[in-house]
């Protein structure tokens, strides 16, 4: 009787465990879709905003040195040897959007955030922020998620050299070359690490479905800002060198999603204690719809808490 009763409650648990892997799965391939779609609307009407805040004044250039003139609608500089460059200017907080990414050849058409947590890269391709704003000399780096949260960089092994990226930022419109690829270890911060000439740097996970390695694409800047706005010039002081956690980004909390998953515990068993307590089997059913509806939305934030603390797979 007793080793019947414990063979029963074991095969409820790990038929509970199978179908909480199995939502966990579908909530990565497309719960992560919808939160991501959503912070993307979120992000350009923010940065939209931001463009339309600032206004467009007419263009004009003001002598600064022989050989090199700025921009007076865009901040940039140019010298004869490369393309203008946008002045160094003071980052955006964590999570706030730096500009609009598209790279034609991929369909990719995404806001960059400022930061690469694991919960800045929810939200779209992050921009490393101890590496130069988009447009500004040096090299500019951005990560991506492959899979997952809109999976941005998915086909980014596709792009080889020649092929375009156009970044869009405050400062204008600045468009990047790509000159090579190359895959490297998550630890490997050389690919990040700081130039003497404006460049970008993606980065993402290698393979699909695997944070074993990294995927690298170099691009160069090869063409003068279309000037949009004259944002306040300000020195960064930012160092060309990536978070201490390498190319993996950071990582997550516990406590969030501690107690959401008691939450979640808290929830499916109180529609069930309520639910055996009904006679008749209208009311039963009935508490289980609604207590299954709250089960499953207090789950999908145990998800999103989870993931993040889970091995970085950008």
């Amino acid at each position: 009787m007793r080793r019947g009763l414990v063979t029963g409650v074991l095969g409820r648990v790990i038929f509970g465990a199978g179908v909480l892997i199995l939502l966990f799965a579908a909530y990565q391939l497309w719960g992560t879709d919808l939160a991501e779609a959503h912070s993307q609307s979120v992000l350009r009407q923010r940065f939209e905003a931001e463009l339309h805040r600032e206004g467009h004044p007419g263009a004009g250039t003001t002598t600064t040195a022989p050989g090199s003139t700025t921009s007076a609608a865009s901040s940039t500089t140019t010298t004869p040897d490369q393309p203008a460059v946008g002045a160094p200017l003071a980052a955006p907080d964590d999570g706030s959007p730096v500009g609009i990414i598209r790279i034609p050849k991929i369909g990719v058409d995404k806001v960059i955030v400022q930061g690469t947590s694991e919960s800045d890269l929810q939200q779209g391709p992050g921009h490393y922020p101890d590496t130069p704003l988009p447009g500004e000399a040096g090299n500019a780096a951005i990560a991506g998620h492959r899979t997952t949260y809109g999976a941005p960089f998915y086909d980014l092994n596709e792009l080889g050299p020649g092929d375009l990226i156009d970044v869009t930022t405050v400062q204008g419109s600045f468009t990047y070359r790509v000159t090579s690829s190359q895959v490297v270890d998550p630890s490997d911060l050389a690919v990040v690490a700081a130039t003497t000439s404006p460049e970008l740097t993606l980065t993402t996970c290698n393979p699909r479905f695997s944070a074993t390695q990294r995927l690298v694409v170099h691009a160069a800047l090869t063409s003068n800002p279309a000037p949009t706005v004259k944002p306040p010039v300000q020195p960064s002081g930012r160092a060309a060198s990536a978070e201490a956690s390498g190319l993996a980004g950071g990582s997550g909390d516990w406590p969030p999603a501690l107690w959401l998953g008691l939450a979640f515990a808290a929830t499916g068993g109180a529609a069930y204690a309520l639910a055996r307590r009904r006679r008749r089997r209208t009311g039963r059913w009935l508490v289980y719809l609604v207590g299954g509806v709250a089960s499953l939305l207090v789950l999908f934030f145990f998800f999103a808490a989870v993931s993040p603390l889970l091995p970085a797979s950008f």
